[in-house]
């Protein structure tokens, strides 16, 4: 059944999946206008992506970006705070934001009719941010109780951010995206308007509006609502502190009671989707499907769930989207009665011997299908492609880019798999944290 299910996913060209609906065009300010056309349904999304994040921050001012986002559903000098989301929602909508390292995005999905509404209001936020004290007061709490929800009160989470920060010596993906507790007591509203100020602006933003629409109707609103919004102006390529080369390997090591279930996570610093330069990070993405992204079918799931019964859980992920770099993690959760050590010596064993002899032909097969499957089921989603697009031109990639992505995950051979894990997999440079229970040490 798995060579079948091989061979007909081989005879889909994904050439042939492309977004083909895909069209762009820049307002005179600057703003970049991706239009995607999908008339399945009269449904609209509508999101601002601004290239500013996490990793923009000043030294000391860590969680801005994010604080960021929560104030602007605090009010504009014509729309009262809160009313935003309430509009939406009486339209049978539903709208949102998100902030990474690499961007800060916004976002509503409506019926068709209904895009006119939300682009005039979204601009009217990228302009016209007012932030009464009260507010700026009451969401800073609101943040810090969801720092203490998501992170504090969760050893995972706390874990996961400990280990983000020993992977960089001097790059600002080590700090948290929600930011670190002290320095989000510090800010205010001085601050966040500098931010805004600093950054929201049209020729700092990229407007993709996907959905059953059409071009020439998304030009002419964008035109009347974006369009009479000046550019900042200065805006070049992002200043951001380098990553020195890693030549010595870290460890992380967090005991905390209440530790459910022990696991050990090693992440190594790779290289992310260059604009022209695909061809690595596709074959990154295979290999993290062959090592641990494909469940039963992968090789540490072989070796060590089901040949040893050394673990209960493995895993291998490998984001290819970042404006600077990425990583590639794997993790491993052991067996009752087996310890860390025991666990992490399997691991690598077991990479030992992939590197060693190679990716089998079956395998290859196998996982080529299944990621050509997701690429074709991707396109079911409205709000993914809007994502995909969004996620690709805030990290410094092209709509050409994106389009041929597909295409160079179908060139990968099973040589480029093994030449990027012999170069990404160097314990130097790499970051093992082990999260235990006290009892456990």
């Amino acid at each position: 059944m798995r060579l079948i299910l091989a061979i007909l996913f081989a005879l889909i060209p994904l050439a042939g999946i492309a977004d083909e609906r895909v069209n762009s065009f820049t307002l005179d300010n600057g703003l970049q206008v991706v239009v995607i056309e999908d008339h399945r349904a009269p449904v609209v999304v509508h999101m601002v992506w601004y290239r500013v994040g996490a990793a923009d921050e000043v030294s000391g001012e860590s969680g801005l970006a994010h604080f960021l986002e929560h104030l602007m559903f605090k009010g504009t000098k014509t729309m009262p705070p809160g009313e935003f989301s309430k509009l939406v929602s009486a339209q049978g909508g539903s709208d949102n934001a998100f902030t990474s390292w690499d961007y800060t995005a916004y976002f509503q999905r409506v019926a068709a009719d209904r895009l006119e509404m939300v682009m005039g209001m979204e601009a009217d936020r990228m302009v016209n941010l007012t932030l009464a004290q009260g507010d700026v007061d009451t969401e800073r709490n609101v943040i810090l109780e969801e720092r203490a929800t998501r992170v504090e009160s969760d050893p995972g989470g706390l874990f996961s951010e400990q280990r983000q920060a020993a992977m960089y010596l001097n790059h600002p993906y080590g700090r948290p995206i929600i930011g670190w507790r002290h320095e989000i007591q510090a800010l205010g509203r001085e601050a966040a308007m500098k931010f805004y100020k600093a950054h929201y602006a049209p020729d700092n933003a990229i407007l993709v509006v996907a959905g059953d629409v059409t071009v020439d109707e998304v030009r002419r609103l964008a035109d009347q609502y974006y369009g009479p919004i000046p550019a900042r102006g200065g805006i070049h390529g992002r200043e951001r502190p380098a990553e020195p080369p890693q030549i010595a390997e870290r460890r992380v090591i967090m005991n905390d009671d209440r530790v459910g279930q022990p696991y050990l996570v090693r992440s190594y610093l790779a290289p992310s989707r260059q604009s022209g330069a695909q061809a690595e990070p596709a074959a990154l993405t295979v290999l993290a499907q062959l090592l641990g992204g494909a469940g039963p079918n992968s090789e540490l799931a072989r070796a060590l769930q089901f040949d040893s019964k050394i673990a209960v859980q493995t895993n291998a992920y490998y984001d290819p989207t970042g404006y600077d770099h990425s990583t590639f993690t794997l993790m491993v959760v052991p067996a009752p009665g087996v310890t860390l050590a025991e666990a992490e010596a399997a691991m690598d064993a077991a990479l030992a011997k992939f590197l060693e002899t190679g990716v089998k032909p079956e395998d290859f097969a196998t996982i080529m299908a299944r990621i050509k499957a997701q690429q074709i089921y991707a396109l079911d989603s409205t709000m993914g492609v809007a994502r995909r697009y969004g996620t690709a031109l805030t990290s410094g990639l092209t709509i050409g880019d994106e389009i041929a992505w597909p295409e160079a995950l179908e060139a990968v051979t099973p040589d480029q798999v093994m030449e990027a894990a012999r170069k990404v997999l160097d314990r130097r440079q790499s970051t093992t944290g082990w999260l235990r229970k006290e009892a456990d040490q």
